[in-house]
């Protein structure tokens, strides 16, 4: 017997706890009880995307003998990332050009083979030669002039994963609750992979930072650190990039005089930093990054550590020899194409430490786990003096927003993209009836209708805004059912979501990219296809309809 009876539970609440069931075969008996029940098409559908799902897990992809045209460019470059051998990333180049010549696969599969084994032009150069920046360009007024880090520092200790914890309004916001949950997560495996004990800092800053401290403690932070301003009440460049700052650099080699020793931290700078990919996030990650001379992965959606081979003579120092680089943050984010991912390293190189690695991360883009606050950590009350010169700019007068739309907790989502053009006003209402015929449904928006110049009538011009996107820059949901209506799927938008249980896709082209993430792909014109599927929900016949359209 199983121990869940999907004819006992509603739609909404079933599609979370299918996800954690990784038995195919308990799958395959509710899917027989829901047939034998009250047999919800959305029901069997969600359990059959779960099968299929974790079946595809247990598929091992052979590199060597794995039929290329079966694979999207995505899953190639996932693929080709895990094989070291040179002789089979260039037989798998060889059969990529025989059969569908992707350049976007050639180019992953070629990019690996150099990161493995360099270029002709690596072999010939020998020993990378170091110069320092002010040598090698005299010419220049080079940072180094005024910036004493940049370049000084090599073969320094770094440790622990920072978390910028933000607030708006007084309140701590969703995405820093994420980044909490998922920094314990990697930190755990961290230290128990590694052998290490190394902790989540989380860093608050504004007027009533204090007020927050058990919250992400809650959330998985070992060492909080804050400081309390009432001139902080607001976000500012400057201010909070030099108290962040000043607070990694504690401890370390080029702290402020009267911090070069504090009992809570030993280290040179953080190891890792992460920060929200909000407005003010954005801001505050490329300013710290910037001053702590380092690197940033902006707009991540997916964190991972571990060792990686590295090639380059750049990083490794000698053209021909290959390198692991420990304790590798893998930050994966879309690429600026729209229709694939890449990951991101920031990996030193001799006399060069690229520390801390750091990424901002899309709201949304992991769980926020359960809180527990009967965790205990340790809190700094971090004091400086904050200088009256950043702040000679005062804000008069703001508005605060208030409303927008909150798409996460529906059922059903119904979203239309570009593919309105043709009778934009329409196009959303026709998507707005299909909203109003399910009990608990939403209209979402892709980025393309934002920032189109389409022009709507009054009655459905209140429905277009940026409350409404989703995807990359916009909201990330997880329906039971999401349609997608004249979406071309770019990786911006798969993001936004990718984790619903059941995706139906309606496009003109079959091949559109969203249908490689869709569940189905009905072949056609959303003005066409709309109405039908309003007229099937309303008559409790969507099953019947899907078929129909799909086969027209």
């Amino acid at each position: 017997m199983v121990d869940l009876d999907p004819t006992e539970h509603e739609i909404a609440d079933l599609g979370p706890k299918i996800k954690d069931i990784d038995d195919p075969d308990e799958l395959r008996e509710m899917l027989e009880l829901e047939e034998g029940g009250e047999d919800r098409v959305p029901v069997k559908t969600l359990i059959e995307s779960r099968i299929e799902t974790l079946e595809e897990e247990d598929e091992e992809v052979d590199p060597e003998t794995v039929d290329l045209s079966d694979l999207t460019i995505a899953d190639i470059a996932n693929m080709v990332r895990d094989v070291d051998d040179g002789d089979v990333l260039r037989d798998i180049l060889e059969r990529e050009k025989d059969g569908e010549n992707r350049k976007g696969a050639i180019s992953q599969i070629e990019s690996r083979i150099e990161s493995i084994e360099g270029t002709e032009e690596d072999e010939d150069a020998g020993e990378v030669e170091y110069v320092p920046p002010e040598e090698k360009y005299p010419e220049l007024d080079h940072p180094t002039n005024d910036k004493r880090w940049v370049e000084g520092i090599a073969g320094a200790e770094y440790r622990d994963m920072w978390v910028y914890c933000e607030t708006q309004a007084g309140e701590l916001v969703d995405v820093s609750k994420e980044m909490l949950g998922k920094a314990r997560q990697l930190m755990d495996d961290y230290n128990d992979d590694y052998d290490e004990n190394e902790r989540v800092v989380a860093v608050l800053i504004g007027s009533e930072a204090s007020e927050h401290v058990d919250e992400v403690v809650a959330h998985g932070a070992d060492l909080v650190l804050y400081h309390e301003d009432d001139r902080l009440e607001r976000f500012r460049h400057k201010p909070y990039t030099e108290i962040f700052c000043d607070m990694a650099r504690a401890g370390g080699e080029l702290a402020h005089e009267d911090r070069q020793e504090v009992d809570w931290k030993d280290y040179h700078e953080p190891r890792y930093t992460l920060f929200p990919a909000t407005n003010n996030g954005r801001d505050l990650s490329a300013l710290v990054q910037g001053a702590l001379d380092s690197g940033l992965a902006s707009d991540c959606s997916g964190l991972y550590i571990e060792n990686t081979m590295i090639s380059n003579p750049a990083k490794v120092g000698t053209a021909g020899d290959k390198k692991e680089f420990e304790k590798v943050l893998h930050m994966k984010r879309p690429d600026f194409s729209g229709f694939e991912y890449s990951t991101i390293l920031c990996i030193d190189k001799p006399n060069r430490d690229f520390h801390p690695q750091g990424g901002s991360v899309i709201p949304g883009s992991f769980d926020i786990q359960d809180p527990d606050y009967e965790r205990e950590a340790e809190v700094v009350d971090y004091e400086m003096e904050l200088d009256d010169d950043w702040f000679l700019v005062d804000v008069t007068e703001f508005d605060q927003l208030s409303g927008g739309v909150d798409l996460t907790g529906n059922e059903v989502v119904v979203a239309v993209g570009r593919g309105i053009g043709d009778d934009p006003t329409r196009g959303v209402e026709l998507a707005l009836d299909l909203v109003d015929a399910f009990d608990d449904a939403d209209l979402g928006l892709s980025r393309g209708v934002i920032t189109s110049s389409y022009q709507f009538d009054g009655h459905v011009e209140q429905y277009i805004g940026e409350d409404r996107q989703i995807g990359e820059s916009g909201q990330e949901v997880e329906p039971p059912i999401y349609i997608a209506a004249g979406i071309s799927g770019a990786i911006q938008h798969k993001v936004g979501c990718d984790e619903a249980d059941t995706i139906i896709a309606i496009n003109t082209n079959p091949d559109a990219d969203i249908a490689d993430f869709s569940d189905y792909v009905i072949e056609g014109d959303l003005f066409d296809v709309l109405p039908r599927l309003t007229e099937a929900v309303e008559s409790g016949d969507l099953a019947t309809a899907l078929q129909e359209v799909s086969d027209d």
